[in-house]
């Protein structure tokens, strides 16, 4: 589709009707083994393994549409399906890397990240160092001759720290490192980061692609010169999703647009609603003008998605258990990006080892879902309420 805006990639890529006997949406494809006609077109096969069915796991008609939506929505050359967005997070890290290479990661990244790198690079003998997300161009300081990736994350998971990437790749493009990007928050549609020198660009499409909390799924972007690279560690490796999970993303994506618009108002909404409550020292809001990098989401985004946090003032945990214990509408729990809201305590300073998170009261991360924002208030106003009434 030549020109064509994202909505209305997201309407139209990855499907073929008529290829399907009219069907709108691609079927779904329960596969293991693919049977071959003759023996010509199993080696043609074995000759274009990436390109054509061959085995269940390397791909199906089912993702490889998905693949091919997501890919012409970022502006990729070709995209890789994953069983979860740690998934694509691990393949990536371990198809850039090798034993006596240096590695690069953002200190706000998801924890779970950490985690891998922490025990997993770090046993094949990769160097993992963390530097401080507002860092820019300055990252020349800290790369090596050996630093083959440099991982970003932008906005940083939990406190949303705003990430120059265009100066951060341009940097790590001197010592020829590659740099992968997690975009989960902003999705394809607010921010596209292989046209600012990302060479990969990965999603836990649990989240907003697939939008409704029910499906597991993860996706790496890459671009022409890394897709070969990434898609045989993926294989190597034995990365893949069910297809019923891969339906589900590609579902998601139709409607991503909408659900996006809503979150992001709500998001909004919330976080002004908050900013004014005297139980709050401050919002953490990349798209509010008083955050810290208000300005690099300004220059690079094109919109927010309803995931942000909150610094409330020390309460004790009786307190703070009070708030938490009551609500109606917020859901408490892990993950986002789908139609409920979500509420939950984060403790970012746990694990940071490049910067500090020493501010004494609790940090509080919300998720904005499809509900009406004014009924969203009203449960966290009660929230509130029930807090004052245990100090």
């Amino acid at each position: 589709m030549k020109d064509a805006k994202p909505d209305t990639v997201l309407a139209h890529a990855g499907r073929n009707p008529l290829a399907n006997h009219g069907i709108v949406n691609p079927p779904v494809y329960h596969a293991s083994t693919v049977i071959y006609p003759n023996l010509e077109a199993l080696e043609a096969s074995d000759r274009a393994p990436f390109d054509t069915v061959n085995y269940g796991r390397i791909g199906t008609p089912t993702s490889f549409a998905f693949e091919e939506a997501v890919a012409e929505l970022e502006g990729g050359y070709r995209a890789v399906t994953a069983a979860s967005g740690l998934a694509a997070i691990s393949t990536a890290l371990m198809a850039f890397t090798r034993t006596g290479d240096h590695v690069l990661i953002t200190d706000s990244a998801y924890g779970p990240t950490r985690r891998f790198a922490n025990e997993t690079l770090t046993r094949y003998g990769v160097t993992v160092e963390y530097f401080d997300p507002a860092i820019g161009a300055g990252i020349a300081a800290l790369l090596r001759p050996n630093t083959a990736l440099v991982f970003v994350e932008s906005p940083g998971s939990l406190t949303f720290e705003m990430q120059d990437i265009p100066a951060i790749a341009a940097a790590a493009k001197t010592v020829g490192a590659r740099v992968v990007m997690d975009n989960t928050w902003a999705t394809p549609l607010f921010y596209q980061p292989l046209r600012h020198g990302v060479d990969v660009s990965l999603h836990a499409a649990t989240k907003y692609i697939v939008g409704h909390s029910d499906a597991m799924l993860g996706v790496l972007v890459c671009t022409e010169e890394v897709y070969a690279t990434v898609k045989k560690a993926a294989v190597s490796l034995g990365t893949c999703a069910g297809p019923d999970d891969v339906y589900l993303g590609l579902r998601g994506l139709r409607t991503m647009r909408v659900r996006l618009k809503q979150h992001q108002e709500s998001g909004l909404l919330l976080a002004d609603w908050l900013s004014r409550r005297p139980e709050v020292v401050r919002v953490i809001h990349p798209a509010r003008p008083d955050h810290p990098g208000h300005d690099l989401w300004k220059r690079d985004f094109t919109g927010a998605c309803g995931l942000f946090s909150a610094l409330l003032h020390p309460v004790p945990k009786a307190a703070l258990s009070a708030m938490f214990d009551g609500f109606e509408l917020f859901g408490i729990g892990y993950s986002w990006g789908g139609f409920e809201s979500l509420i939950l305590p984060v403790r970012p300073g746990a694990i940071r080892t490049a910067t500090r998170w020493d501010e004494p009261g609790p940090l509080v991360r919300l998720h904005a879902g499809l509900e009406d924002p004014d009924d969203l208030i009203r449960d966290l106003e009660r929230a509130f309420a029930r807090l004052a009434a245990a100090l």
